[in-house]
């Protein structure tokens, strides 16, 4: 009995606590009930206070304020009021709409509106209705719009809740959405339009249809207007069709559809360049420019993986550029120009794979093959401490690539299997590796700096030996004992394998017909190859073949044949062009050197080696010839005798080829060199045979006349006994004899010589 009362008393007070907290969750779910309808209930209706009116007496209609009150209804139980806010609206902004019949003295106050509309309040018939809407913002300014309503006009269906554009080719699709209660009364529509800035509205009556993607009370109904100018922009406005539901339909507000966007934007600069954070990312930065004549809002940039691989992000922007953060992957992006009705022509890009990389290489990724539906890749670092989602892509030279994700947290490799499409042997395939940052899941949510490019690298499912070998192999720089050999590599689609290196077969052929034949092995990577140790003038053969790990390909065609050089051999080239020149100066040089001679060198005799020809320098030569030729004979007579004295300073200079014009009858001298002492003792010896009486007082009667001016000039520094003699005969007969004295005078500073003395 105490174990049970025990049992009892405890029952007794846990049930006691679990009333006492049900107690406490049911006030507490009671009063959060009661605050959250409070919180969304519609607001009522409360009567007017007495000069309710005089309150707002300072709010005044401002075109930036409040606007477009409007009242209607189907009936007079079911009224809703809309209005648009002024243009300094807020969040923070209130409205007080006053609603009265002054024929029944209806008045009716809805305080603290943060909504634009008022949904089916009650009004009496047959009685205009006045509404007022008052808008208070923060700044305590406060604006109103008023509108008075007969009956009639109120009872109608209410304007389009939404409507939107869209243009094509001159067509011009509109989708309309009416309101709730609307819906099933409105069977067709009525639209009229007018080119934007133009008066006269043109009106037609459409069929809309419903929308067949979705309910009629979301999309709405879409109605067509067709032979439209594209160029041009229009104003529309929709209302429904009266009928026995809606005896009066309302015009919605005019909206304005721009002109259609036809052309293209053009891309003007595409950058790819690495990011900040480095590995595995590129930014890639993209302007382009879009004609300035159409009327456009903004762009789309739509940008996907060229894989095809979800999603396919479209971005909008104001501006015409976008910068992006991608992985390596190849990417497809387009480009349009876009308005509240139209979207251009796209402009496409592709976004090449980025390849060859240094970060993406160095062994980081390895490749087993199981089969032609599955295969192994491991990755070098352990990413598993950082990343879980993971993306493969693979493909062939040229096709689309296939991709896989997958989620990896305890390995540093994966099976994948199976494959989306069966591998194909002997053909390489190129694969990636991408990592993701995103674990929630390892498909894509965005494009935009979604993953990173861990590394890549190429695999056979199969190989085999190449199909041909290398093509246009040429050889160039023979030598003696030496060339060098060139070639193209083998096409990928030959090889069907990694290619190990390049076999050479060298032929040599002999004099008697024989050859022997070597082989040499250069890398892969060679596409020429220096052969050395050769002998000369000897012909060669060459084909070359690549391998593969499974072996030896096909040889080249046996086209390529040469032959080095000979020890004895010698440029035919050079040896024609010497002989040419030797053939040429045997044939024109000795007329060619005359010639030059004859310009370069003329004839002139050396007054060293020759005894008639005799040097005159010095300012005394003139002079002397000049007193030789002052004496001029008017009249010959042989018995009589002038003396024409003339005395002539000699200076120290004189030379002794002078001193024979002077004297006729002295002897020649055989020295070619004569001093001033010289020609003194010369002159005295010869004044010495001059009696001292005779002079021009003795012999007066013979007269003085001037010396005749000589009959020849000395032209140059040289001339020669014989053409002294010819001017000198040319007034002298053949019969007359000369005879020549001299006399001498003394001087103790200089030699003073009677010149030109002539005794005929």
């Amino acid at each position: 009995m105490v174990g049970r009362g025990y049992q009892f008393d405890f029952l007794e007070s846990k049930c006691s606590s679990c009333a006492n907290h049900s107690y406490f969750f049911i006030l507490g779910l009671v009063l959060f009930c009661t605050m959250l309808s409070s919180c969304v209930q519609e607001p009522r209706a409360v009567k007017c206070i007495q000069n309710i009116t005089s309150i707002y007496q300072h709010c005044g209609i401002h075109q930036d304020g409040v606007q477009d009150l409007d009242c209607f209804g189907k009936t007079q139980n079911k009224i809703d009021c809309v209005w648009k806010p002024g243009k300094r609206a807020s969040e923070r902004t209130t409205y007080t709409l006053i609603l009265q019949q002054p024929g029944r003295s209806y008045c009716k106050a809805y305080y603290n509106i943060s909504e634009t509309i008022i949904k089916k309040f009650k009004a009496y018939q047959n009685e205009n209705l006045t509404a007022q809407v008052f808008e208070i913002n923060e700044s305590a300014n406060c604006t109103k719009a008023v509108i008075s309503v007969s009956p009639k006009s109120i009872l109608r269906c209410g304007p389009p809740r939404n409507v939107s554009f869209r243009r094509h080719a001159g067509t011009l699709v509109m989708n309309v959405s009416w309101q709730r209660e609307d819906i099933k009364d409105i069977t067709n529509h009525s639209v009229k339009y007018k080119v934007l800035g133009s008066l006269p509205w043109i009106q037609a009556s459409l069929y809309f249809y419903a929308s067949q993607s979705s309910s009629q009370s979301e999309n709405g109904d879409n109605g067509i207007m067709q032979n439209l100018n594209s160029s041009l922009s229009y104003t529309v406005k929709i209302k429904c069709v009266e009928n026995k539901n809606c005896p009066r339909c309302a015009w919605s507000e005019a909206y304005t559809v721009p002109s259609e966007l036809t052309t293209k934007p053009v891309i003007v600069s595409l950058e790819d360049s690495d990011t900040a954070e480095g590995k595995g990312c590129r930014l890639l930065t993209l302007s382009w420019k879009f004609s300035a004549k159409e009327l456009h809002d903004g762009f789309y940039v739509t940008v996907w993986k060229a894989s095809g691989e979800a999603p396919c992000e479209r971005i909008s922007t104001t501006k015409p550029e976008i910068r992006l953060i991608l992985s390596y992957s190849a990417y497809h992006l387009n480009i349009s120009a876009v308005n509240n009705a139209s979207t251009s022509p796209a402009v496409s890009q592709a976004i090449p794979q980025r390849q060859d990389m240094p970060s993406m290489g160095a062994g980081k990724l390895n490749v087993i093959v199981h089969s032609n539906t599955s295969f192994t890749i491991s990755w070098k670092d352990n990413l598993i401490k950082k990343y879980v989602c993971y993306s493969v892509e693979w493909m062939r030279n040229g096709h689309k690539a296939v991709y896989m994700s997958f989620y990896q947290r305890k390995q540093n490799n994966r099976t994948l299997a199976p494959l989306p499409e069966a591998l194909e042997p002997h053909k390489r395939y190129s694969i990636t590796l991408h990592t993701r940052p995103d674990k929630d899941t390892c498909n894509m949510k965005r494009i935009n700096n979604s993953e990173s490019t861990y590394g890549s690298t190429q695999f056979y499912f199969t190989e085999a030996s190449p199909l041909s070998g290398p093509a246009n192999i040429s050889s160039y720089n023979e030598t003696l004992n030496s060339v060098v050999l060139q070639w193209s590599s083998i096409p990928e689609d030959k090889l069907r394998g990694f290619l190990l290196g390049y076999i050479i077969y060298l032929t040599e052929y002999h004099s008697r017909g024989a050859s022997t034949e070597r082989k040499i092995t250069v890398d892969p990577e060679l596409n020429s190859y220096e052969l050395k140790g050769l002998k000369s003038s000897t012909a060669y053969q060459v084909q070359i073949s690549g391998f593969t790990q499974t072996g030896e390909g096909e040889r080249s065609k046996a086209t390529s044949i040469f032959k080095t050089k000979d020890q004895g051999h010698f440029d035919v080239s050079g040896v024609i062009i010497i002989f040419a020149v030797v053939a040429a100066v045997l044939t024109f040089g000795s007329v060619i050197i005359k010639r030059v001679k004859a310009i370069m060198w003329p004839s002139i005799p050396s007054p060293v080696n020759s005894d008639a020809v005799q040097k005159m320098e010095g300012p005394c030569v003139q002079e002397l010839l000049e007193s030789i030729n002052t004496l001029r004979v008017e009249e010959w007579d042989t018995n009589s005798l002038q003396i024409v004295e003339k005395e002539v300073v000699i200076p120290a200079c004189t030379l002794p080829s002078m001193l024979p014009l002077l004297h006729a009858s002295e002897d020649e001298r055989d020295s070619t060199e004569m001093t001033c002492g010289q020609i003194q003792r010369d002159t005295e010896d010869a004044t010495g045979d001059i009696p001292p009486d005779v002079t021009a007082e003795t012999l007066p009667n013979i007269p003085r006349t001037n010396p005749p001016i000589s009959p020849f000039a000395f032209t140059s520094d040289y001339t020669t006994m014989e053409m002294f003699q010819q001017g000198m005969l040319q007034g002298v007969p053949a019969n007359t004899s000369m005879q020549v004295m001299e006399r001498e005078l003394e001087d103790a500073d200089t030699t003073v010589v009677k010149s030109g003395l002539n005794y005929i």
